[in-house]
This record gives structure tokens, sequence and C-alpha cells, in this order.
């Protein structure tokens, strides 16, 4: 580990630790973990210009830290992803008995589709997904359903990425056919790959909203591209859609009628 995250972190634990008492002076932190003064004043610095250290100063000579609303920030995102894999694997698991084929969960971290929760199915099928994946958000039905229901802002942002790291793939070559994608996902309300991860499969993905609406992650079933058309691709696509409308009920979305 980096000797400064290591430090950083050292002094995370110790303020956590302190959490229920009064905040620490410079001086007791450095005392405290064997670290020079100058060293954790530099790294208090940085903690608290990022959020994660708050610094109280009662008088113009006593300056005490304490941790920062940064890491409530993040434990809240924690929280709701441990809540969302925890409501949506009992759905996850009726579907893929129903279906009987791999049922994916993804969530969106900056530019990339995460693969956080997955139920195999019977079939004789092995994709190359597996929990902790990673995908950039133009590849596969779930990131770029993620992708989709993005700002416009976000959007620009990616896709100049994509061309700064010279990133484009031949599923996607330039930003008129991944704008055009992304406008049809938003159209019809989910997205569908077709061989874009695994050859000769197709994914196909609906998203999950939180309470207040924003689109929360993406309920993906994938499977050979064989088993997905006709009659039985009609009835996967409709138990996905009515699968992921009941785990956005259950983490208290309400639909608005429109009307």
């Amino acid at each position: 580990m980096n000797q400064s995250v290591g430090k950083a972190l050292d002094i995370l634990e110790l303020l956590k630790k302190q959490a229920s008492q009064t905040p620490l002076a410079l001086k007791t932190i450095a005392d405290h973990l064997s670290m020079p003064k100058p060293t954790a004043y530099r790294i208090l610095q940085t903690l608290e210009s990022r959020g994660f250290v708050t610094k109280d100063k009662p008088s113009d000579t006593a300056v005490y830290y304490r941790l920062g609303l940064k890491l409530l920030e993040l434990g809240t995102i924690v929280s709701e992803q441990l809540e969302l894999r925890s409501v949506a694997l009992p759905f996850m698991t009726d579907l893929r008995d129903s279906i009987n084929e791999i049922v994916h969960l993804v969530i969106r971290d900056q530019f990339e589709g995460v693969y956080i929760e997955k139920v195999e199915g019977e079939q004789p099928l092995r994709l190359h997904t597996k929990i902790g994946k990673r995908s950039p958000l133009h590849l596969g039905s779930g990131p770029k359903l993620l992708l989709a229901m993005q700002e416009d802002s976000f959007i620009d942002e990616y896709i100049k990425a994509l061309n700064q790291n010279n990133l484009w793939d031949y599923h996607l070559m330039n930003k008129q056919e991944i704008l055009g994608e992304l406008r049809s996902i938003n159209g019809q309300g989910y997205a569908i790959s077709k061989g874009e991860q695994d050859p000769e499969t197709i994914g196909l993905s609906y998203p999950i909203y939180d309470h207040t609406g924003a689109v929360l992650a993406a309920l993906t079933v994938s499977g050979p591209a064989i088993r997905f058309f006709g009659e039985r691709g009609q009835s996967i696509q409709k138990q996905t859609d009515r699968t992921a409308q009941r785990i956005s009920e259950v983490l208290g979305y309400r639909k608005v009628d429109p009307s």
C-alpha cells in the first residue's frame, strides 16, 4: 500500500475510534500514530479539502479534527448498494427459476458498469461475467441502459473520454451511432445487446428505480440469442420488465400517472 494512503487511513481510523468523544488536536493525532506533526498536518489538510475531515476552531490557538460528511455520503452509497442487493436477490432468483437464464444486477460507477449480483441459470452456458466485473458503459445491455438514463452532459463527457482514450470498438464506432442507440433505449425504456460481451448471446435490461425516481441499477438477463426469439423471447422480456418494476416498488418507487 502507498505509505501516504496508509497514513491517511490510519488518521481516519483514529478519528473513527474517537468519534463519540471530543475531536482530536493535531499533536494528539501525531503522537498517537507516531507520525511527524508536519506529515500529519499535510495529510489532514488534504482530507479536509476533500471533505473527509472537518476542522473545528473554537479559538485562534485551538484546532481540532473530526470525521467529515463525505464519509456519510460514501456510507450512504454503500448502504444503498447493500440494500439493493438484498432486496433484488429473491426477485432475481424467482426470475431465473421462471426463465432459466442468467440474471445480473448492474450499477454505474463513474464511466463503468459494475456487476454486483449474479444468479446462474441451469442451461449449459457460462458467460464472461462475475460479481465485481466492470464494463465500459457503451458495452452490454445493462451498462448501456445506465448510460442512456444519464443527463446529456454526462453522456457528452463519456463520449469525450472515449475519444481521448481511443476506446471505441467494432460495436459502436462513432458518436452518432452511440447517441442514436441511447435515444432508442430512452424511448423504449429498455436495452438489448447482441454479442457485445459474449459471442452469439443476447442481453436484455430494464431499469430499477429508487424512491426518488432515479435509475439505481439495471436488471439484466442473458443467454444464447437463439433462446430469445419468438414467444419465449416475448415472455422473457415481459417477466424481466415486471421483475424490475417489483424491485423498484420495494425500494419505494411509485410510478407517476401522466394523466
